[in-house]
């Protein structure tokens, strides 16, 4: 009985994050008046363990055939891209923020509840400049499978596009990264084609 229970509750919580991860959800500011994508986050945005030029945002530009800023900064906790949010972000016109942090908070063991706090922050300041959100989350398989439920929630509570499981059947995959985390050239044009299927139908609104 109590297995049957708990088999239960797993499958509850399933299909919820099915529905939080797959399906259709309203989206704040589709018609944004901005004018730049920007992509904002850390190491991945940046594009560490490639060339210049080989970095996602770069590669996604190239595929959508228009300019994208790439504010990404190694290292990045979520608090520090807080912290320069203005400077990087809401100063430069955006149309679009693609929102990719979490990593160095998992891996520096920032509470998860500080991470959740600075996300909805960036998100509620972006929209406020009348600008689209996407809601990137970098989880792979077991790796930091807790967040990927977390930011699933998040992008439908705050009407944003949410972009899941990014570097999945990518960090296992030798010829896709150049470490043990990191993409090469090579995966970060994946990633860009990633993106690009989640956020070409929002920009043609």
């Amino acid at each position: 009985m109590r297995r049957n229970r708990f088999l239960l509750l797993v499958f509850a919580g399933l299909c919820v994050l099915a529905v939080a991860g797959c399906a259709k959800h309203e989206i704040a500011n589709v018609g944004s008046t901005g004018k730049n994508i920007i992509c904002f986050g850390d190491s991945i945005t940046f594009g560490y363990g490639a060339n210049a030029g080989e970095d996602f945002p770069t590669q996604l530009g190239k595929l959508m055939h228009m300019p994208i800023i790439n504010a990404g900064v190694s290292g990045d906790t979520s608090t520090e891209g807080l912290a320069r949010l203005d400077q990087d972000v809401l100063e430069k016109n955006p149309r679009l923020v693609l929102i990719e942090f979490g990593g160095n908070d998992f891996i520096k063991n920032v509470p998860m509840e500080e991470t959740i706090k600075n996300t909805e922050e960036m998100i509620d300041r972006i929209q406020a400049r009348g600008s689209m959100v996407a809601l990137v989350d970098i989880s792979a398989g077991m790796f930091m499978g807790a967040y990927r439920g977390v930011f699933a929630k998040i992008a439908v509570k705050k009407k944003a596009i949410f972009i899941p499981s990014l570097l999945d059947k990518i960090i296992t995959n030798p010829s896709m990264k150049s470490d043990f985390l990191h993409p090469n050239a090579a995966g970060y044009k994946e990633i860009a084609r990633r993106i690009k299927s989640k956020i070409e139908v929002y920009l043609k609104k």
